[in-house]
């Protein structure tokens, strides 16, 4: 039996789009099949038309696909979702399946450095015209969408320098334009920014981060309006593969059900280290949504209930410190990804976003000194001490030379 979208995010993350079997199991069963039998050729034959609804292959849909993506509308509050193999498929489909030679589209220039290889490189030699705005200025996005355009794509907040974009005034602007909202909200998971109540038309996730939230699994969603998912997303969905293995969306469905426990101690912990890194003298600045300096905090807590589970700063001296740094941390571990249990740092200049190049991260405020935190759920006191050892270890050894 459904459960109603009414009940509160918590128990929707846990209870949403279950679907038991005859045996009545309590976990999500995992249909680890790759097709599925008619019990006739007639029935066959109408579940390709249309006529009857049937599972018939699971690049197209999978009863434990089917759940994840169910349980995900619900907790977004969107019509309807299609979960994909990576979260770079979800943005690659949402983006591709809407456009066409000869349409222009419209995005802020703070884009994870494979979304803005997308637009910058890609779309162009589909004859797609494409225009970079600062996300953060109205300005910009007005004389950007003074003229038509056919879709607009944003992060609010931006990887990685958090920046936040007014997404209901963009939306308006880009609706009047004749373009649909594409919002990238992994930043902010669907626990703490609600896009499609801002005026967003389509809502993307790497699930790879906050929602797996361990490691495990690779993942992207795309969720929207039914009619847009239906009747602009499916065929090209269907059609170019980019589907989600069953297996990691049972894991996912796992993920989700603590997804508010993570997030919520993540973001506690993060609020937490970004004031201790700001009293360091070897931090020359520190950006996190809901801090009193960060330029942006009224939008921010506008839109957002918390400022979420990444910390982004900059340590002096550039990146022989910020490597020195990140070397001599223990309990922080260096990797590229986000949104995990663990505490994770990495360094974008030399990773996420090296291929934009030096000028575009310039534009962007990416300096050689920025380090990325994700914050975990190890005892924030634990990992204070553990950033201050490694702060500590930049002025021992600069004292020593």
């Amino acid at each position: 039996m459904a459960i109603s979208s009414t009940y509160r995010p918590a128990t929707l993350l846990v209870q949403g789009g279950i679907e038991r079997t005859q045996f009545g199991e309590t976990a999500e069963a995992l249909f680890l099949t790759s097709g599925f039998v008619y019990d006739s050729a007639e029935q066959a034959e109408a579940t390709f038309t249309g006529a009857i609804k049937h599972f018939q292959y699971s690049r197209f849909g999978n009863p434990t696909v089917t759940m994840l993506e169910e349980r995900l509308a619900l907790i977004e509050g969107a019509d309807a979702c299609r979960v994909t193999a990576t979260g770079m498929a979800a943005v690659n489909a949402a983006l591709l399946s809407h456009l066409k030679a000869g349409d222009r589209v419209v995005a802020s220039r703070a884009l994870f450095g494979s979304c803005h290889w997308i637009v910058s490189t890609l779309l162009p030699r589909y004859g797609i015209a494409t225009e970079f705005v600062d996300g953060r200025d109205l300005d910009q996005w007005r004389a950007a969408l003074a003229r038509p355009a056919n879709l607009v794509l944003l992060e609010s907040p931006s990887n990685p320098m958090l920046e936040i974009v007014d997404l209901q005034a963009v939306a308006d602007l880009a609706h009047a334009a004749g373009a649909i909202v594409v919002v990238d909200n992994v930043f902010a998971t669907p626990l703490l920014q609600k896009p499609l109540q801002l005026g967003a038309d389509v809502v993307v996730y790497s699930c790879t981060k906050h929602i797996d939230g361990q490691g495990r699994v690779l993942g992207g969603a795309v969720l929207g309006r039914q009619k847009w998912i239906e009747e602009t997303l499916q065929p090209f969905f269907r059609n170019t593969g980019p589907a989600m293995s069953p297996f990691n969306a049972w894991l996912l469905l796992k993920g989700l059900e603590t997804l508010a426990l993570r997030v919520d101690a993540a973001c506690r912990s993060a609020a937490t280290i970004a004031d201790f890194l700001a009293a360091r003298p070897e931090i020359s600045r520190v950006w996190y949504p809901t801090r009193a300096d960060h330029p942006q905090r009224e939008l921010a807590t506008a839109q957002m209930t918390s400022g979420g589970t990444m910390v982004i700063f900059e340590v002096a001296g550039g990146k022989d410190a910020a490597f020195r740094m990140m070397n001599a941390m223990r309990l922080v571990r260096v990797s590229n990804n986000l949104g995990d249990s663990k505490s994770l740092a990495t360094h974008p200049a030399t990773t996420t976003h090296m291929r934009i190049g030096a000028e575009e991260r310039a534009r962007l405020g990416i300096t050689d000194g920025v380090i990325r935190l994700s914050v975990g759920l190890e005892d924030v006191e634990d990992l204070k001490d553990d950033l201050a050892a490694a702060l500590s270890a930049l002025g021992t050894r600069a004292a020593a030379e």
